[in-house]
């Protein structure tokens, strides 16, 4: 039981410093950079803003140990989604197998926590 919440904590503390906390911080401190990563591929500039936002919003929810559990896996789903997209889009754009891979990686960290949280009562 310990090792399955520690493993999801990991998971999700690399999930909530890569998702949450670095965009929050680009978006707070170097506001000129908030739309490196999407501008490139041709998204407008609010559609960086409002991600970053929805980034924060889901990974508070899957932190935060009292959220409901029906908001905890609309917050899964909606990470899912951005990074499949993200996958997709750099797939399509880019063709940076650097940028394509990332997102990836990330998933699958997203995983790991999704699946140790059903593993692990009372998270």
């Amino acid at each position: 039981m310990k090792k399955n919440k520690i493993i999801f904590w990991v998971a999700t503390i690399i999930i909530v410093l890569w998702e949450g906390v670095m965009p929050m911080g680009t978006l707070l401190f170097s506001p000129e950079y908030a739309t490196v990563g999407t501008k490139p591929l041709g998204y407008p500039d609010y559609f960086a803003y409002a991600l970053i936002i929805c980034k924060v919003l889901g990974v508070f929810a899957i932190a935060y140990p009292k959220t409901p559990a029906k908001l905890k896996e609309w917050a899964y789903a909606g990470l899912t989604f951005n990074l499949i997209f993200a996958f997709i889009s750099h797939a399509c754009v880019d063709k940076n197998i650097g940028f394509m891979l990332l997102p990836l990686v990330i998933l699958g960290i997203l995983a790991i926590s999704y699946l140790y949280k059903n593993k692990t009562p009372n998270i």
